[in-house]
């Protein structure tokens, strides 16, 4: 049997595209997460996996709606062998029943893990080197350093309620704690 197997982050993304992708590939069911790849406790997968038998393929669109790791996929990937079903990826034409699409699916995932740990640490680059430009990430204040003076002053010298001078600087009542 040819299983199908899609996954979006989140509630509002669509899984149509994937799901139509899947059953002109010839998969006979369907099972769809609407969960992050990053956590492992996923209820359809987990239930594709406990339903495989002896010759089935697992079919995904792409690889990265599997597994978000190196080290998940060829995990998920191995129990699916272990079971005696076969994966396939339809983005990769990774096919996992041949040898060479075994070799392929380890091929494209070290890249793919490559190519994610290099993102990582061109971050991690970046934003080091802005600090020691003396820029800080991260939202910037909500109240001017003019504004915080003239919040002081409101509460000390007029003693306005917190939620007033929150309410006339549109800002939470922790804001104006915080100045």
């Amino acid at each position: 049997m040819i299983i199908g197997y899609a996954r979006v982050s989140t509630d509002d993304q669509s899984l149509d595209s994937q799901t139509d992708a899947l059953s002109v590939a010839g998969a006979e069911k369907v099972f769809a997460d609407r969960i992050s790849g990053s956590r492992r406790a996923r209820p359809e997968l987990d239930k594709m996996l406990e339903q495989l038998r002896d010759g089935d393929v697992i079919i995904v669109t792409k690889y990265d709606r599997l597994a978000r790791s190196l080290k998940d996929l060829l995990e998920i990937v191995e129990l699916i062998c272990e079971r005696g079903a076969g994966f396939r990826s339809l983005a990769e034409d990774i096919d996992t029943t041949t040898p060479a699409g075994r070799l392929v699916l380890h091929v494209f995932a070290s890249i793919a893990q490559f190519e994610r740990e290099r993102i990582s640490e061109r971050t991690r680059e970046g934003l080091e080197s802005a600090r020691k430009r003396g820029r800080i990430g991260g939202r910037p204040p909500a109240l001017t350093a003019v504004q915080k003076a003239e919040v002081r002053r409101m509460r000390d010298e007029e003693h306005r309620p917190v939620s007033e001078i929150a309410r006339l600087f549109t800002v939470s009542h922790r804001t104006i704690r915080r100045a």
